[in-house]
């Protein structure tokens, strides 16, 4: 990427030895006093925008010849919205309206340094790039001076897209040349040397990063011709940008606003291919885990509530019916007021077989580790989440299996609409959410079971 800083000297080199050749001398004069003329009108422009006058003028001059009828953007007309890139801007109801939003576009509004290096690279930016590589000064500014075309210096134009032809010379005027000639006519035009040490970034420079991104992807998405990845938004980069916009629907204007540089960044990304997870293990051990506590109540003479053995069961395909299963049978064990501590031999033989069971979710070669259920995850974080664990992942398993069978459909409204989106926008959710959601279960259920079982619960809050 050609950066400004590694330009700079450039600049300033050649514009202290920049000479209109002799034979185009009065043209280079004549064209100056237009710009002249319209000084006042671009004045305006500059007190709205803190654009220089003298900026405008030139740029008003390459793009419609200093027809004040015409949008600074692109040349086309006033009265009609624009075709060409930038699209869809306008009608204006004046040059200066169409100039202001063109230089807004072009993130110039609000910048600070006008030096004649900064000048220079800004309207060469209006072009491109292109010609440092190919060693030749690009004749959109120094067209019409010795720095350009033999037999003084190199010639060559590119004539199209990525096409170069080093015989060929353009005939125009460049911008440095009629920058000279209207500074030689109007002693009022100064521009300072470049600032030593700049108080911030220029505007147009903010948005040199994110250019750059955009151009890269749009390379990798097959950009064709190939965009200069040099962070300038111009004419090729802004003809590729309106060819993605029409290919996805957007609205067609060129520019990389933010919902294109959203709709870009996604369309770059690799789609993330979905993980097919087996759950039919950690399923097998909750309804194993069902079973021993509904078990482990019948021989205890806890009450069953209208659930025995031989009641209906539950599929182990259903999650969330099994864990709510699992939470209505861990509830039925809670100790009540005026009952027997748990820490009686009975109360933990008969949770024994159950903790046996969940050792081996949370066993490191089948060696139990139960006796760190509740710091399984570290001290702060257990304490944290202390008397949440189960219900956040319930709540989560019952979150995720809702979303999974969700229809992507984020332009529809409502809940519908508000699902829809969050099921889109992460690919994968249910096999990844969901195991941890029942881990998360399986973690609070144990720590409630090894608490009681050690008799470190605390006591039952007091009814009113």
């Amino acid at each position: 990427m050609a950066s400004y800083e590694s330009l700079k000297s450039d600049y300033e080199r050649n514009w202290a030895n920049l000479q209109i050749r002799p034979a185009r001398l009065g043209e280079a004069n004549a064209t100056a006093r237009k710009a002249l003329n319209g000084k006042a009108t671009y004045q305006q422009v500059e007190r709205l925008t803190g654009v220089p006058w003298y900026f405008v003028a030139l740029c008003h001059y390459r793009e419609s010849n200093f027809d004040f009828d015409t949008y600074l953007g692109n040349g086309e007309t006033l009265h009609r919205v624009t075709c060409l890139v930038p699209k869809g801007r306008g009608p204006f109801a004046s040059f200066v309206e169409g100039a202001v939003d063109a230089l807004r576009i072009e993130n110039l509004v609000g910048a600070q340094d006008w030096s004649i290096a900064r000048t220079l690279y800004r309207l060469e930016c209006f072009n491109g790039l292109g010609y440092h590589a190919k060693g030749v000064n690009s004749p959109y500014l120094y067209g019409g001076s010795t720095l350009y075309g033999p037999p003084e210096a190199r010639g060559g134009k590119f004539v199209a897209d990525h096409v170069f032809d080093p015989n060929h010379a353009d005939t125009q005027l460049g911008t440095a040349v009629i920058l000279h000639a209207m500074m030689s006519l109007d002693s009022s035009i100064t521009i300072g040397d470049s600032p030593s040490i700049a108080p911030r970034s220029e505007p147009d420079e903010d948005m040199a990063a994110s250019v750059l991104l955009m151009q890269q992807t749009l390379n990798k998405l097959g950009a064709n011709p190939p965009l200069d990845e040099d962070g300038i938004s111009g004419p090729k980069t802004r003809a590729a940008v309106s060819q993605f916009q029409q290919q996805h629907g957007l609205e067609d204007t060129g520019l990389l606003d933010g919902t294109t540089i959203a709709a870009i960044t996604r369309a770059g990304v690799q789609p993330v291919p979905a993980t097919n997870v087996d759950l039919s293990q950690i399923l097998k051990r909750l309804e194993g885990l069902a079973q021993l506590l509904q078990g482990g109540m019948s021989q205890g003479g806890a009450p069953s509530g209208g659930t025995t053995s031989g009641g209906p069961t539950v599929s182990p395909s259903d999650p969330i019916s099994l864990l709510e299963r699992l939470l209505s049978l861990v509830n039925k064990t809670t100790p009540m007021p005026g009952t027997a501590t748990p820490t009686n031999a009975t109360a933990v033989d008969q949770l024994k077989p159950v903790l046996d069971l969940l050792g081996v979710l949370v066993s490191k070669d089948s060696k139990p580790v139960l006796g760190q259920v509740n710091g399984a995850l570290g001290e702060t974080i257990g304490k944290m989440l202390d008397g949440k664990k189960t219900a956040l992942g319930i709540g989560g398993a019952l979150i995720t299996s809702l979303l999974s069978a969700v229809t992507a459909s984020p332009n529809a409204g409502g809940l519908a609409g508000l699902f829809g989106t969050i099921a889109s926008a992460v690919p994968g959710l249910s096999q990844f959410a969901l195991p941890i959601s029942l881990a998360l279960t399986a973690w609070g259920v144990l720590g409630k079971l090894e608490k009681w079982a050690q008799g470190t619960a605390p006591p039952p809050k007091p009814t009113t």
